[in-house]
């Protein structure tokens, strides 16, 4: 029935009219709805205002009374939440919870009990005194095994996941959210066994993803499990494997806090999330960049934490070898021209980008940039926003750039014929350009802007610099061990065989400090091209790779591993990780 409960009365001649316009005046004085008015008028018994309100919404009505709860049914839901909406868990069976509500019309209550349990929701209706009797009886004011349980039916498997977690963080006090502008609490450790389970497991998987340092957090739902990695030092490692039926309210958290479409599983999304939590005395905050994929068996999520503490802006730190760090700098103070910074990604671009930034950032100097997304803001720098889907891409706002008496342009990345175009007619009139290209050497790079359609005098003009990078990890400085290896492999990775005599490299063992990895922190491999004029005349003979990477080679450049023998002499990283990442 969709009448009114006054007009539904009326009809059924359970009340006057007269009686009606009094409850309604009380109501109006006192506050609550139309039934308790009633109630309290004496006009009609409590029990049938509920068979009533059962009838209009097509909701069945129960004499609560009648019935004994399970205390594995009354752990689903915690007491805060059943004083607050006044709401009890009946039975359930299988993944379909019944819950007995005084107002069938609370869709925040139902969506909440949905979100927290993960079951799918049936509502009964009982008398507002029935409900709150039960309540009082049952959870005895909010103590025993009703309040801290997970959905499930006891939340033991949820209750290990969330302790493993606390255990790789140290603790979850005090984590916060921005949400629409405002702040919402992720994580309390005393009031964690009010929140949904979904929330406690979100709240307890991000801060142990910030304490461990790790880079992504990966959600990945398979036909019969949900697996949790995180990427620490580059390195996915498998955390956890929260129980199937969690994966839709997961999901959803996530969705909702990144400010996504939940009701959209058909295409990819992507959103942010911000994160605020005590460090030190003070508060410090982190971004998640969030990307969202529908895969065969639901929505794969990657959640890319973007920590400014981890932002290295002095370039001494990053790895460079002398030499190569004089030729990078040498070339980023010069007034015009181009410096490309090529790699896969997940190499430590951006990082080398913003430390030139840092470097050139000065109150007489004009920078502006072009990101997609923009990582970190970085103060005194005019960075946009790219947003393809209006039309403002890197191209057109090159364009603007150029109109914007800039000193310093950086283009997130060189992607098609248009910016590449862009960008080397800003570097040869007057402008200093910093752009990424994806490819797997220095060198290369000049046959990608060839193949792009760019013409080779240009190239050979506008090009100053091209810098390929790699990250590898660092060996953990409170294990690290000499190991092992023969002159002959040694001679193979490329030592010179004086070398391979004198280089005793290292490995970590495995401690606390570095979670039993043997690794700690990164480090990058450089390869740092600088166009001479003999490499200018081998780019306008054609710029074929090969010939020009050995030409580079002849005039004092280190390969990717080159870089990497210097740093396994140094007892820096590993044989493996710099096989791992570069070729002889």
């Amino acid at each position: 029935m969709s009448l009114r409960l006054g007009e539904l009365l009326i009809e059924k001649r359970r009340i006057t009219r007269t009686q009606l316009q009094e409850a309604s005046a009380f109501r109006e004085a006192n506050g609550g709805d139309l039934g308790n008015a009633l109630v309290h008028l004496g006009f009609l018994p409590p029990e049938e205002i509920a068979a009533l309100r059962g009838a209009q919404y097509g909701v069945r009505s129960i004499d609560l009374a009648r019935f004994e709860i399970e205390p594995a049914v009354l752990e689903l839901i915690p007491a805060d939440t059943a004083r607050r909406h006044r709401i009890v868990p009946l039975r359930r069976s299988g993944a379909t919870l019944t819950v007995v509500m005084t107002d069938p019309r609370n869709v925040t209550a139902l969506d909440d009990v949905r979100f927290r349990t993960g079951c799918t929701v049936e509502p009964l209706v009982a008398s507002e005194a029935a409900v709150e009797a039960a309540i009082a009886r049952y959870y005895d004011g909010g103590s025993g095994a009703v309040e801290g349980k997970g959905a499930g039916g006891g939340g033991g498997a949820l209750d290990v996941t969330v302790r493993e977690m606390e255990a790789l963080g140290g603790g979850s006090e005090g984590v916060q959210a921005e949400e629409d502008g405002h702040e919402i609490e992720l994580v309390a450790k005393g009031e964690a066994r009010g929140q949904a389970p979904a929330v406690r497991l979100i709240n307890g998987v991000l801060t142990s993803a910030v304490q461990l340092g790790a880079s992504d957090v990966h959600v990945e739902p398979y036909e019969k499990e949900l697996r949790i990695r995180f990427r620490i030092d580059g390195v996915l490692h498998p955390v956890m494997t929260p129980p199937l039926r969690m994966r839709d309210a997961i999901t959803s958290r996530l969705k909702v806090m990144a400010r996504l479409d939940i009701a959209e599983r058909r295409v990819p999304q992507d959103g942010r999330i911000r994160i605020r939590f005590p460090a030190g005395g003070s508060t410090k905050s982190i971004d998640l960049r969030v990307s969202v994929l529908p895969t065969l068996f639901g929505e794969k999520i990657v959640l890319r934490l973007l920590d400014k503490a981890h932002l290295m802006l002095d370039m001494t730190q990053l790895g460079f070898e002398e030499a190569s760090l004089r030729r990078f700098t040498r070339n980023i103070l010069k007034p015009w021209g181009m410096v490309l910074v090529t790699g896969p990604t997940g190499s430590g671009k951006t990082n080398t980008l913003y430390s030139s930034i840092a470097r050139l950032n000065t109150p007489d100097t004009n920078i502006v940039t072009a990101e997609d997304p923009v990582e970190f803001n970085l103060d005194g720098v005019n960075q946009v926003q790219i947003r393809e889907a209006i039309g403002l891409s890197f191209a057109s706002v090159l364009r603007a750039f150029l109109r914007q008496d800039p000193n310093v342009i950086l283009v997130g990345e060189i992607r098609d014929v248009e910016t590449a175009e862009i960008a080397v007619k800003a570097a040869l009139t007057g402008h200093l350009v910093l752009s990424t290209l994806h490819t797997n050497d220095a060198p290369s790079a000049v046959s990608r802007l060839l193949n792009m359609g760019i013409e080779p005098f240009l190239i050979a003009g506008s090009v100053n610099l091209i810098c390929a990078q790699r990250l590898v990890r660092r060996v953990c400085r409170d294990c690290s061990a000499p190991v092992a290896a023969s002159p002959e492999s040694l001679v193979d990775m490329g030592f010179s065989e004086a070398d391979a005599r004198s280089v005793t490299p290292s490995r970590g063992r495995g401690c606390d400090a570095c979670n039993g990895t043997g690794y700690k922190g990164r480090i990058g491999l450089y390869e740092v091209l600088e166009v001479t004029d003999g490499l200018r005349e081998r780019i306008l003979a054609g710029g074929a790779a090969r010939p020009l990477r050995s030409a580079a080679v002849e005039e004092g450049m280190l390969t990717l591993r080159q870089s990497g023998l210097r740093k396994i002499a140094g007892g820096v990283t590993s044989i493996d990780e710099v096989t791992r990442e570069t070729l002889r």
